[in-house]
Formats: C-alpha cells, sequence, structure tokens
C-alpha cells in the first residue's frame, strides 16, 4: 500500500494511529529541536578508559530465554551459538592497502612515523612530534596486550588476520581514551606484504590519529577537605584542572593518595573508584572519586593473640613506633616484617582496632591487635661430608626456637670426623633489649687435629650484637663479647728451634685465654650477597689475657676490613675489591695459642691455596701461623645472556701472606687467579670458583675448587 492511499497515514499528521503518535508525538511537530532535547538522557559518568586500570570481578552471564514470561508462547528458546573457525579466504589480492590515507592528507599529516612491530603488524603515526608525545608508552602498551603480537609473524591467511585486527583496533581506541584521546580514530588497513617479492604474508597496519587531548575539568575529591592535614594530603595528589586526562596517572596518584593518608595518621580511609565525566564539546573530563578520610588517630598499645607465646609487651619493644606517634602504615607494615622474621610464625596478621574515637580536633587512639600462626618450633637437622683435607665430617643438632618465651631458643649440637669431634649447647634470645639484638651464651668443649695445629678446648663464650639479616639490612652493625678458652694445643712450632730436629710431636702446652672481642662494620652497600654498589668497612679488635706455663701476656689482636663494588653502566660488569690487614702486637708468637694466630688460603681468602695454607712453616712443612697477614683481591663480574641474565662469569686474581712479626713484612706473598661462575638464585648467588696457585710451594695443590652459597668476599 503506498503513502497516501486510503488507510495509510504519515507519521505527521495529527490524526496518525496511536502507533505512530507514540513514535513522534504532535508536540515533536510544533517545536522539533525542544522535544528532540528533551528526548535525549543525561550522559552518565563513565569508568576510566583504557585496558582494565581498575579490575573487577564480576560473574558470568548465563544464558536464558527471554520469553520465559510470555504466556502461551510454545517456541523454544535456541541454544547457544558455537561459533565456526574463520573461515581460510584465500587471497585474491583485492585486499590492499587505501590509497587515501588519512595520515597522509592535511598540511599537518604528512609522511607518517611507521612503526614495523613484526613482519605482518605496524603502527602509523603523526609525523608532528606535538601530535601524540606519549606515542613510545601507547606502543609498548599495545604490544604487550596485541592478539596479533601475540601470534607472532604466523598468520598466512588474510581472513584470519582480519579477525585478529578487529580486536586491536579495539584494543587501540581504548589505550588512546586511556591516555585522554577520546575523540581520536584508528583506521585499520589489511592487505598484502610484499618485501623484495620474497614475503607474501599478509599485514595489518593501523593508522593511529589521536585527536585533540582532553584536559581535566573540576576534580572533585569527596571529604578529603575535612583531614586536618588537608593541603599535605591533596600535594600528594598532583592532578589538578587543567591537566591533561590520562588514566594511567589517575591510577598512580590514587596510589599515592592512599599512601599518604595511611602514612599520616589515617588508618581506616577509604578511596572509591575513580570516574570521568566526559564533555565532548568542552574537551574536557570532571573527575570524581569520593575520598573519606574517616578521623586520624596515634597509636596505641600492640595487643598479641598469644600472649604466651609472643606478648603484646614484646611486640611492642620491637615496633619502630611507641605509643602516641601518628599512626603510620609503614611501620605497621614493618612490625609484620619483623614478627616473621623471628621464625616462630607461619603468618601473622595486623589489624588496627579503634581504642578512643577522635574528639575536640584531637586525634584518636587506634591499637594494633595482633594474630599470629605458630610455625613448627622444633627442628633436627643433620649433615655428612668429605674433604681431602678435612676428611669425614658428621654434624647433627636439635634446636627448639622458643623454648624460653619470647624468643629463647635452645641448641644442642655436636660433630664427629676424622680431624674434628664437638659437642656443645647454646641458648639465643632474640630481640632482647631491642629490635634486632642479640644474646648468645654458648658453651662448648672440642677436639681438633688439622696440619696447623691440635687443640683440645673448653670454651664459654658469650655475644651481644645487632648484625644485618637478609631481611634487614643494617648501614651499621656491632657486637660485643666475653671468651673464656681453656685449651690444650700442640705447638707446631717453637721459636727457639729446639724442637725442629727432634722427630717426635712437640709437647702439648695448655693456654688459659680472656678476651673481650668488640666488632663494627659500615655498610653502605646495595645487597647483603650480591652487592653491586657501596662499601664495606669493618674492624675486629679483641684485648686478650693468655697464660700458659706460669706465664701470662697481655696482647691486642686486631683486623680490619675493607670491601668495594662499582657497577659499569646499568646492567654492566661488577667491579669488586677487598683488602684486609691484620695485627697480634703484645706478645711473641709462642704466647699466643696457635687457634687465635692469622692463616691464610681458601675460598674466603686467597683462592688457589689450601685451607690455612698459607704463611710460615715449620720443618715438617705444616703451617704454624702468625701475628700478621694481608689479603687482597680483587675480581669481575661479567653479566651474561644465559637464563635470563642470572649467570655471571668471574675472572679473579687474589694475594696473601702471613709472617712471624707482629706487623705485615711482605717477605712471602702467595698468588693466586682463576675463574668462577655465579648463578644468581633466589636466596643469594651459588659461586663455584677454580683457582690455580701463580707462585705454588711444591706441596701445593695444581689447583683448587671453591663451592659456597654467596660471593667470596
Amino acid at each position: 500500500m503506498l503513502a497516501g492511499q486510503p488507510g495509510y497515514a504519515f507519521a505527521q499528521d495529527r490524526s496518525a494511529s496511536p502507533e505512530l503518535e507514540a513514535l513522534i508525538p504532535d508536540e515533536a511537530i510544533d517545536n522539533a529541536q525542544e522535544w528532540a532535547a528533551d528526548g535525549v538522557p543525561p550522559e552518565e559518568p563513565t569508568p576510566i578508559d583504557g585496558p582494565n586500570p581498575f579490575p573487577a570481578d564480576a560473574p558470568a552471564l548465563e544464558p536464558e530465554s527471554p520469553l520465559d514470561d510470555l504466556p502461551g508462547l510454545t517456541i523454544d528458546w535456541p541454544d547457544p551459538l558455537e561459533l565456526a573457525p574463520v573461515e581460510q579466504v584465500e587471497d585474491d589480492g583485492t585486499a590492499t592497502f587505501a590509497d587515501d590515507n588519512p595520515l597522509q592528507s592535511g598540511p599537518l599529516l604528512i609522511d607518517p612515523v611507521v612503526i614495523d612491530l613484526t613482519d605482518q603488524l605496524a603502527l602509523a603515526f603523526p609525523s608532528e612530534p606535538d601530535a601524540f608525545p606519549q606515542m613510545d608508552d601507547f606502543v609498548d602498551q599495545f604490544t604487550s596486550l596485541s592478539t596479533i603480537e601475540a601470534y607472532g609473524d604466523s598468520e598466512t591467511n588474510v581472513g584470519q588476520l582480519g579477525a585478529r585486527a578487529r580486536e586491536d583496533e579495539e584494543l587501540l581506541v581504548r589505550l588512546l581514551r586511556a591516555y585522554g584521546y577520546y575523540d581520536g580514530e584508528i583506521v585499520r588497513e589489511v592487505g598484502p606484504n610484499l618485501i623484495d617479492g620474497s614475503d607474501e604474508r599478509p599485514q595489518v597496519r593501523f593508522n593511529v590519529l589521536p585527536g585533540e587531548r582532553y584536559t581535566f575539568g573540576t576534580i572533585d575529591l569527596g571529604d578529603l577537605d575535612q583531614a586536618p592535614n588537608y593541603q599535605e594530603l591533596r600535594g600528594a595528589f598532583e592532578l589538578e584542572p587543567g591537566d591533561y586526562v590520562d588514566s594511567y596517572d589517575i591510577v598512580r596518584e590514587r596510589g599515592d593518595l592512599d599512601t599518604a593518608l595511611g602514612n599520616t595518621g589515617y588508618p581506616f580511609a577509604e578511596i572509591d573508584a575513580p570516574e570521568l565525566l566526559i564533555d565532548h564539546a568542552g574537551i574536557e573530563g570532571d573527575l570524581t572519586m569520593p575520598v573519606r578520610p574517616n578521623g586520624r588517630y596515634v597509636f596505641g598499645k600492640v595487643i598479641s593473640e598469644e600472649p604466651d607465646f609472643l606478648s603484646g609487651r614484646h611486640l611492642g619493644s620491637i615496633a619502630r613506633f611507641e605509643p602516641g606517634d601518628i599512626y603510620n602504615r609503614d611501620d605497621e607494615q614493618d612490625l609484620r616484617r619483623a614478627i616473621i622474621a623471628t621464625g616462630l610464625v607461619s603468618s601473622t596478621t595486623i589489624t588496627p582496632v579503634e581504642a578512643q574515637a577522635p574528639a575536640d580536633g584531637e586525634p584518636g587512639v587506634v591499637d594494633m591487635k595482633v594474630g599470629l600462626t605458630k610455625a613448627k618450633l622444633r627442628t633436627i637437622a643433620g649433615a655428612i661430608g668429605y674433604g681431602t683435607e678435612e676428611g669425614i665430617r658428621v654434624e647433627a643438632s636439635w634446636e627448639h626456637r622458643n623454648l624460653f618465651p619470647p624468643e629463647g631458643a635452645l641448641k644442642l649440637r655436636g660433630v664427629a670426623g676424622t680431624q674434628e669431634q664437638l659437642a656443645g649447647i647454646t641458648f639465643r634470645k632474640s630481640n632482647f633489649g631491642g629490635r634486632d639484638r642479640i644474646l648468645t651464651i654458648d658453651a662448648f668443649a672440642s677436639s681438633l687435629d688439622n696440619t696447623a695445629f691440635a687443640a683440645d678446648t673448653a670454651s664459654l663464650i658469650a655475644t651481644y650484637e645487632k648484625l644485618s639479616t637478609l631481611l634487614f639490612q643494617k648501614p651499621f652493625s656491632w657486637s660485643m663479647g666475653l671468651e673464656l678458652v681453656a685449651s690444650d694445643e700442640r705447638l707446631a712450632y717453637d721459636i727457639d728451634n729446639s724442637s725442629l730436629d727432634d722427630a717426635t710431636p712437640p709437647p702439648r702446652q695448655t693456654y688459659f685465654v680472656a678476651a673481650l672481642p668488640l666488632y663494627g662494620q659500615i655498610d653502605t652497600t646495595d645487597d647483603l650477597l650480591n652487592p653491586t654498589e657501596g662499601f664495606r668497612v669493618s674492624l675486629r679488635t679483641s684485648p686478650e689475657v693468655s697464660r700458659t706455663e706460669g706465664m701470662q701476656s697481655f696482647y691486642l689482636r686486631n683486623q680490619a676490613d675493607a670491601s668495594y663494588y662499582k657497577q659499569i653502566g646499568e646492567n654492566g660488569p661488577i667491579l669488586a675489591g677487598r683488602v684486609a690487614v691484620g695485627s697480634i702486637t703484645g706478645a711473641a708468637l709462642d704466647d699466643v695459642a696457635p687457634s687465635r694466630r692469622f692463616f691464610a688460603g681458601g675460598g674466603g681468602s686467597v683462592r688457589g691455596f689450601g685451607y690455612r695454607a698459607i704463611g710460615p712453616r715449620n720443618d715438617d712443612n705444616d703451617p704454624i701461623g702468625g701475628r700478621s697477614l694481608v689479603e687482597l683481591s680483587a675480581e669481575v663480574r661479567i653479566p651474561t645472556p644465559l637464563f635470563d641474565g642470572a649467570v655471571q662469569v668471574v675472572p679473579f686474581v687474589d694475594a696473601g701472606s702471613v709472617g712471624v712479626e707482629q706487623y705485615p713484612d711482605f717477605e712471602d706473598i702467595r698468588v693466586g687467579a682463576g675463574v668462577g661462575v655465579r648463578y644468581l638464585s633466589g636466596f643469594g648467588p651459588l659461586r663455584l670458583d677454580v683457582a690455580f696457585p701463580i707462585n705454588p710451594r711444591s706441596t701445593d695443590s695444581f689447583v683448587a675448587v671453591y663451592v659456597s652459597l654467596g660471593q667470596a668476599f
């Protein structure tokens, strides 16, 4: 039926049917513009654009029939469609690049910048530098998320490539909006890629036209202005009206604001997800991100849920905050790490609990409630080893790490071997008198017989120290102690030379030694086990009184160590050097027990020589130790691409000297050199060194191999 014939009316007729009247009412005829304006719903705030800047879990929608509620309808709802694979369409040569490339039109878009990501994927941008300054970051983001990039240069079908190109086109639009380009345009081109007539795989190119970048209009941060330190908090959120819209900046600044709230007294602060209301006419976006500070607080007590295991008082003593300090989330997390570092718990939770609400402009009080999950506290350990120089060695131990709460450990240990036998008991009190301070009392009896000396010893050693750990590397470490030693030792050298021609072993001699060892270290390095920058300087000094055969001697045992590390370039080789100097002053060599003299040689000293093999020797060619020590080491830790850069090759050279005089005389310096391999594991570098003595004695081995955890120095 044609319009105008009987039974048909135009929609504009005032006598139209009710159905048409509902579509275009009479007021639309009287004032069309006003009716159209009223009919446009208000634009709602939209979430931040971009590749999932604020992920949220949402349940999948189940397919269900929308026809279930219609009575009398008997049509069954069809099953969900299964999409067939993309049809393998042969290239007929018609899918070529468009001649009217938008980037090559207009006075400012000439000679576009084309970035070939793969042989099949390229991005083209305006050549003007100011047209899209985020181009590099944009390309990196796209490369990490691209569907075509994920498949590599493997597609040979135009149809397949086109399907993936449509997904990437949507991704590029979202990325443009993430950087504030809400009117940008992506032109997709798919066609053959002929390079020198040899590569006929299809190619896709996206022409990216960013358009004008939007700026922030108003920024609404909710109740943030009610915080007493509003200016400080607002300064942490470094976005202002007129700044360019950037979803990544919003995410970063939201995190900075959250950190500022948590570290300036707001344990219960809340920040809602940000929303942008885009005004296309004004080329700007209004940002709304409601913030609720929920009151400012100071620290109160630390409350333990296991007071008989680790009391609240003890946990409070290892916290880096005092009651009355402004609440700081970093201090809360630091306490959590310190509790884990005790080794007594497998997990812990810290929950701020309001003890007193803020009132009259004064902050409230928040207690720290600590939940603990106990770890296994008893450990039985054993080890069996063999070395060509040390022989067989079997070691076993039992330990309870909290037998005397809080943090009072008891350990029993024993050693049975070819050269060494030992039985000992150790009491250790961690976090004693302050954070990371350890009191250790060790009592043991041992028998040691090696090429340097033989000694049957009973010792009582007490140490109070604050040292670096894997979790808390300290710029300054120290220790002080008391040693009481009774040792019956066989001398390997007699100053009067009266026994050197005697075929019988030298006589044994009993020493009673009391010492007050002191230690301090300055550490500026960036890593405890694998430093790449900085230096370490340490000094050990031990005033000692020794009594043997009615003679009493007082001497001072000193040793200074210094090491330096420097990386060349961002990922270049690491230069490392070490020097150590030792001296025993105030007593003759015979008055110093052999077990307390200096020795050199081995994996942590001069590589290429045996353990304690460097220094003066007797007529039986046994090392006797000395009163002075010098050690020098240098190595280059060269990174390799093996195992994603986890392997280093390390050439090195070491030198050392031990003398009988109290100061180094450098009369007999031994040098070793070699090459090693380091594997940088998650718990520290694994070390394998192969070293050769440069100037060996006739009794020194041709080669020495060392395996250990950690760098040589």
